[in-house]
């Protein structure tokens, strides 16, 4: 039987792990999910974790499912990416002992011990919380001594998955900007920022650029997880630069990335800050590139668990067909999104509506307004990067699988005024991506899946009709914050 060439993506995100088989070609030949097994750590007030060998089981299950589906393939490269901000702690006997996810916050009671935070933002780009890995590493401490005793070094959770298939420890760039440790703006780590956590270099591991050939898989591996000897391991990257180079762009594209949350992105050539702090910059997986970002929260989430509540045995067609046929737009929402410079989170949220509850109110209503309460907090998060770096092009790329409603694209160009692009293959955006990268690896240059799927034009009466629901949904966010 002939085997087909084909790539292994392992997508470690914050809810799922998915194992991908890719074409060279860029198409998605299989792919096989599960719900990650995370726990709660009883010494913190706000802890979860994971445990890696359950995880890395995970992985090798799935790998096993996809390629099985998948047909006669033959493995020629592998690459990973995760979730940002999330590590993996390993012990002085080489052995992966704790995840923490980016959900995870033990570090929070000991934020306010690093007082100069404005001294971090500049060389980190990012204001310090105990979302990023730091403060992790420092609750770990304070808390876990026993454990951090036996501290070798950690990862992030993407190079930790490319270190269990090749035995080679390394830490991405990408990933590594999300550490609180990493001066972005020199693309190195930081030694300032090391001695004011009080982290040994130690414990940093040596900085590989993403598509760089880690080595072959380890035998051992190979043999379990059925793969061909000799396969390439290829460090990947953070997954929402994985899901940017799904959509080929250039320096000053902006780049929207659904997924659990969403990030909106500027892709730029130089470091940039913004002197409110209200933004976040990244190193890009594309050398000397980075990444400008303003993020609208938890959004993507929102729309599945919406779709599970309301339409639990339809598809997404459905529902577009119903919002197309509900013209009454009684509702709107305030869920949770967020929106650069604000600074009390919105913490409680809901749905909006005339009462005694009107016959208009459908089930589509509650799913449009939440549309509309993410298509606004994207808007709001691109104005804000606009209004620092500037954006000239017509267009803005999108992608990721929260961005599977033509009518949530046709919002955001409405209110944004930009048409929004996407290309064939946007609901799998970090694992087109990571292909691209193992195809380049192996010298296969040439962008995959490059077709404009489709465009959602700005239309300029439709956008002063959604933006007349602008100060309404305005109104719905300060009643919800004044409750949280």
């Amino acid at each position: 039987m002939i085997q087909q060439e084909a790539y292994l993506v392992l997508d470690i995100g914050t809810g799922n792990v998915r194992s991908a088989i890719v074409s060279p070609a860029g198409a998605i030949l299989e792919v096989a999910r599960a719900d990650i097994r995370y726990y709660r750590d009883e010494l913190y007030q706000d802890s979860i974790y994971f445990k890696p060998d359950e995880l890395l089981a995970q992985l090798k299950d799935l790998t096993a499912e996809a390629m099985k589906q998948a047909g006669a393939v033959m493995i020629k490269a592998a690459t990973t990416t995760s979730q940002r901000e999330g590590i993996v702690l390993v012990n002085k006997s080489g052995r992966a002992v704790v995840g923490l996810p980016n959900i995870d916050h033990r570090g929070r009671e000991w934020e306010n011990t690093y007082t100069d935070k404005s001294r971090i933002y500049q060389q980190t780009g990012r204001y310090p919380t105990s979302l990023f890995s730091a403060y992790k590493l420092v609750g770990t401490r304070e808390r876990r001594r026993e454990m951090w005793s036996e501290l070798s070094f950690f990862l992030s959770i993407s190079d930790w998955a490319a270190w269990e298939l090749s035995g080679v420890a390394v830490y991405e760039h990408s990933q590594a900007s999300e550490t609180l440790l990493y001066d972005v703006a020199e693309g190195q780590w930081s030694n300032e920022l090391s001695a004011l956590f009080n982290i040994s270099p130690d414990a940093l591991p040596p900085l590989s650029q993403s598509g760089s050939v880690l080595g072959s898989f380890k035998e051992d591996v190979a043999e379990a997880w059925g793969l061909t000897p000799g396969a390439l391991v290829v460090t990947g990257g953070g997954d929402t630069q994985l899901a940017i180079k799904s959509t080929g762009p250039s320096v000053g594209d902006v780049v929207i990335v659904s997924g659990t949350t969403t990030p909106v992105v500027k892709l730029e050539g130089n470091y940039i800050l913004d002197k409110q702090e209200r933004t976040w910059t990244s190193r890009d997986i594309a050398e000397n590139r980075f990444v400008f970002e303003a993020n609208a929260g938890v959004t993507g989430l929102n729309y599945q668990r919406l779709k599970e509540v309301f339409y639990p045995n339809e598809g997404y067609e459905v529902i577009e067909q119903e919002l197309a046929a509900d013209a009454h737009r009684v509702c709107v929402a305030s869920l949770g999104s967020l929106v650069a410079g604000e600074t009390k989170p919105v913490t409680r949220g809901g749905f909006i509506f005339p009462v005694p509850v009107t016959h208009e109110l459908r089930r589509s209503s509650f799913v449009w307004a939440t549309l509309i309460d993410i298509a606004f907090s994207i808007a709001e998060n691109y104005r804000v990067l606009a209004e620092v770096s500037g954006h000239d092009e017509p267009h803005i790329w999108a992608c990721g699988g929260g961005l599977q409603s033509k009518t949530l694209r046709g919002l955001i160009a409405a209110i944004t005024g930009k048409e929004v692009r996407v290309r064939n293959g946007f609901e799998q955006a970090s694992v087109v991506g990571a292909a691209l990268l193992c195809k380049e690896a192996l010298g296969n240059d040439g962008q995959t899946a490059a077709t404009v799927q489709e465009s959602s034009m700005p239309i300029g009466k439709e956008a002063e009709k959604y933006r007349a629901f602008y100060e309404q949904w305005k109104l719905a966010r300060e009643q919800f914050r004044a409750i949280s």
